[in-house]
């Protein structure tokens, strides 16, 4: 039984790219979905492609080999807009290195687009 759909898609990235496989199957949510989305666009992972097998569905993942680290935060801290460099600072290694992913109003997001629209979120996941 899955409690952390988002937690156990990041940890199942991690340990593929840990052991270099070219691509992994993640179990699939619009949460999960929509950080991919965000790790796409920052050039961490390759395409990913939703497959409905009828209980629940999966997501496979193409890996790129640019991810040291990822995870979820928990608990899911409340950022405000100008808050971010408190979380940088505590999960990610160096400045200007990483991202930290937060879901806001207008969507899922990283922390960088997040400062541009000056807008608080709640912290989802970090990569690097």
């Amino acid at each position: 039984m899955r409690h952390d759909l988002l937690s156990d898609a990041l940890s199942a990235i991690k340990n593929a790219e840990a052991v270099g496989k070219k691509s992994v199957v993640v179990p699939a949510s619009s949460l999960v979905a929509s950080v991919l989305k965000v790790m796409q666009e920052y050039g961490y992972i390759g395409q990913f492609e939703v497959v409905d097998d009828g209980r629940g569905g999966k997501i496979e993942v193409e890996l790129v080999g640019k991810i040291n680290d990822c995870n979820s935060i928990r608990p899911r801290f409340s950022v405000k807009k100008d808050g971010y460099e408190k979380y940088e600072r505590r999960f990610l290694p160096a400045a200007d290195f990483g991202i930290l992913i937060v879901t806001t109003s207008r969507g899922v997001m990283s922390h960088e687009k997040a400062k541009e629209l000056k807008t608080g979120g709640k912290l989802l996941a970090y990569v690097y």
